[in-house]
């Protein structure tokens, strides 16, 4: 038989089924030592939290004190290498670059920036943990938060296997004997 637990319910011995791993990239399998437990193992619940990371830092990045930082960090560099001494080219590179010795630079320049992409498509981070991809977004108002399906069905499934474990734990807390009935009123 079951022990009792203080409010009197019957409580079973805690059983978890398997599942697989959030980890985008690693999709194991493994028995959880928690209902909470989201990553197989010690490597993989690092992994989430150097992800945590990089996806607050995106965040951050595209940000008002993220872009002002940003800028002020580029003027300080550029400062710096104005002072920086040029480098030296030997004389059998300046011979093979024919673009180098006729004083066009721009092959030898650092931080050179592509071309500029559209003002209205930005990049956002994916919301599945371990995934870097940066997906563009059209509208600032959108509400897209996974760069495929098959990140948001993985964060959905987990999100609702939680919200499910929560429900029965709350359930399983309330003393017996105190549930509300519905009142029946006569005509």
């Amino acid at each position: 038989m079951a022990p009792l637990s203080l409010s009197g319910h019957c409580r079973r011995p805690h059983r978890c089924c398997r599942r697989r791993c959030l980890l985008k990239g690693c999709g194991q399998w493994f028995l959880p030592t928690h209902p909470q437990c989201r990553y197989c193992s010690p490597a993989c619940r690092e992994a989430a939290r150097c992800w945590r990371r990089w996806q607050s830092q995106q965040k951050y990045r595209r940000s008002g004190n993220g872009r002002d930082h940003r800028r002020q960090q580029s003027r300080r560099y550029r400062q710096r290498s104005r002072h920086r001494p040029p480098p030296v080219s030997t004389p059998s590179a300046a011979g093979g670059n024919a673009a180098a010795a006729a004083g066009n630079h721009d092959s030898v320049r650092e931080g050179k920036r592509p071309a500029p992409k559209s003002e209205k498509a930005r990049l956002c981070p994916c919301d599945r943990p371990g995934c870097y991809v940066l997906y563009p977004v059209g509208a600032a108002c959108s509400q897209r938060r996974f760069c495929c399906v098959l990140c948001r069905q993985a964060l959905r499934c987990v999100l609702q296997r939680e919200a499910r474990w929560r429900q029965r734990r709350r359930r399983g807390l309330r003393p017996a004997g105190r549930r509300r009935r519905a009142r029946v009123r006569g005509p």
